[in-house]
């Protein structure tokens, strides 16, 4: 079964469930996925195995990754298989969602490497500095430690807690994207403007899919643990995102193992 059809499947189950969170009091503390370290952005590089441009970019990406305070995602993209290497773990969804970003943002900038810093801007993805600045200019209004996430293990059974909406600001709803993400990746890319090289991911998106809509109260969820065990997957991420391409407000990255 792919990715997306075991999400669906799982969300569709009677075993998934979305509910306000009168239950949250009781949710353990301190349980695996929690981290002491606030987490300021979620770095989003949109990258491709043809890209020649891209692999300082995904070593960058591996670094920030190392930062406890950024969760740093890869997002390989499709649209570069025409130069003569399709991109093994490219993605037409991955695609999509970077479209969709430069037409909420209005300006239309799709390329790679490509960073997109908390939902809300983009900058040259092989340069810290640019990222960085990003990430300061970003984190005060947006960003995952805004509206917090938590999340357990328990048996056969994944809980999320989302938190209800910050003091002071106004109602707004926001998307609820959950994904199942590879720790790592290598690949031996034969043929392209990498030829010859090989090329090394971290936190690859093997698939991301909306599950529900968080309208500022706080929320649990619950999924079968099962439903999102694949032999390529060890991490999963919950992103709480203002439409669906607009600013990331919450957001968590844990493993499944």
């Amino acid at each position: 079964m792919r990715f997306r059809d075991s999400l669906l499947a799982a969300i569709l189950a009677p075993v998934f469930a979305i509910a306000t969170a009168s239950s949250l009091a009781a949710q353990p503390a301190g349980e695996e996925g929690q981290t002491a370290t606030p987490v300021r952005a979620v770095v989003e590089l949109y990258t491709s195995q043809g890209c020649s441009s891209c692999p300082p970019a995904d070593a960058l990406l591996d670094k920030l990754a190392a930062d406890p305070s950024i969760i740093a995602l890869t997002f390989p993209v499709d649209y570069w298989n025409y130069l003569g290497w399709k991109d093994t773990f490219g993605s037409p969804r991955n695609s999509e969602r970077q479209r969709n970003y430069a037409r909420a943002r209005g300006d239309g900038a799709i390329y790679t490497p490509q960073a997109i810093v908390n939902g809300e801007v983009h900058v040259n993805g092989a340069s810290e500095a640019e990222i960085q600045s990003a990430i300061e200019r970003t984190s005060d209004k947006v960003g995952p430690r805004h509206i917090p996430i938590r999340f357990w293990q328990e048996r056969n059974t994944l809980n999320f807690a989302l938190g209800g909406e910050e003091a002071g600001h106004g109602p707004r709803e926001a998307t609820i994207w959950l994904g199942v993400v590879q720790s790592s990746g290598t690949v031996d890319v034969k043929d392209g403007e990498n030829q010859g090289k090989q090329l090394t991911y971290k936190n690859i998106v093997r698939e991301l899919t909306p599950i529900g809509i968080w309208k500022g109260q706080p929320l649990a969820i619950q999924l079968p643990r099962a439903a999102l065990m694949q032999a390529e997957v060890q991490k999963i991420v919950v992103l709480l995102q203002e439409d669906r391409s607009g600013p990331i407000i919450g957001g968590t990255l844990a493993g499944l193992w």
